[in-house]
């Protein structure tokens, strides 16, 4: 197979170019093109794209960024995984270096004891490489990698043993907010490579056990007035859920805020559902008619959120 994943393509026969996002068989590759959408067709059918911009998959770039003199770092190696900017259903995995080292890495990945080099090469002081692509909505698919890094430096630095870390990603790993990734200035994931060795101290281990715990006062936060309960506004992993479990999340920040506004005393707040099949809407309306703090409930303003919104009046 003569392409990867990630690769930008054009069409021969049609007026379509997008992403390679699934290697079929030797003969088959899916592209997605720029509505999302993944197209079936013959390798023999596309061709390659050279030098599409600054982010396509055969290029590594590298930031220019000076460490100020005497300003020597040597923790900060990570993986980024940040969504290509004009197919979202593509993600591409980076080595960051915001270490003064210079990285020389590899990475390898295996499938069902099926080994593939998938980059080898240096990565700068304050670098960054791209080293995979893959569908996030494949994630159960991926391989496992294995990163391999050796540290170097002319400065006067004692030796760093060398990273040998394998990684198989899971849901959990993007389940928490995205962030801006260094250099690329993208939002992404960011997972740490060298993290930070974990140091216990014997006698505050030993203190804390017979030490009486302190209660803490608990507060509740006042909601806001319009709370959106579209999964993608409550979590950045809602394409790892079940049906299920997006219902009894949406559900759950239902009843939290609910029990705020009481708390607060708040007259009355709006709860953002969406039309959809309606299920959610249904769910929400059950619990309000039996709360013994609601007052009425009604559909929102319809010029604004239209069928899509209750609007709770409490008592």
């Amino acid at each position: 197979m003569r392409y990867k994943l990630g690769d930008f393509v054009r069409f021969v026969d049609e007026k379509l170019e997008g992403y390679v996002t699934r290697i079929i068989d030797e003969q088959m590759i899916g592209v997605t093109v720029e509505d999302d959408f993944e197209i079936p067709v013959l390798a023999s059918k596309v061709t390659y794209v050279h030098g599409h911009g600054a982010e396509s998959h055969d290029e590594e770039y590298v930031a220019d960024i000076k460490v100020p003199a005497g300003e020597f770092k040597s923790k900060g190696v990570h993986i980024a995984v940040v969504a290509d900017a004009k197919a979202n259903a593509l993600v591409h995995l980076y080595i960051i270096n915001e270490t003064s080292y210079q990285l020389l890495a590899s990475v390898t990945t295996e499938q069902q004891k099926q080994f593939k080099g998938e980059f080898a090469g240096i990565v700068e002081p304050n670098g960054v490489a791209k080293i995979y692509s893959a569908k996030l909505s494949d994630l159960q698919l991926w391989p496992k990698f294995i990163f391999q890094v050796l540290f170097f430096t002319k400065q006067n630095q004692e030796s760093v043993n060398p990273l040998n870390v394998s990684e198989q990603f899971k849901a959990k790993d993007f389940s928490g907010a995205k962030k801006l990734v260094p250099y690329i200035k993208q939002q992404g994931w960011m997972i740490q490579l060298d993290e930070p060795e974990l140091i216990i101290d014997a006698e505050k281990l030993k203190e804390s056990f017979f030490k009486p715990a302190e209660e803490k006062p608990q507060t509740v936060a006042k909601p806001v007035s319009e709370l959106d309960l579209h999964i993608e506004k409550l979590r950045d992993d809602h394409q790892f859920l079940s049906s299920s479990e997006i219902l009894n999340i949406q559900t759950d920040h239902f009843k939290k805020a609910l029990d705020a506004a009481i708390v607060h005393q708040m007259p009355d707040i709006t709860f953002i559902h969406g039309t959809g099949n309606g299920i959610l809407k249904h769910e929400l309306h059950k619990l309000l008619s039996k709360h013994p703090k609601v007052q009425t409930f009604m559909d929102a303003r319809k010029e604004k959120f239209g069928y899509g919104a209750t609007k709770v009046i409490l008592k």
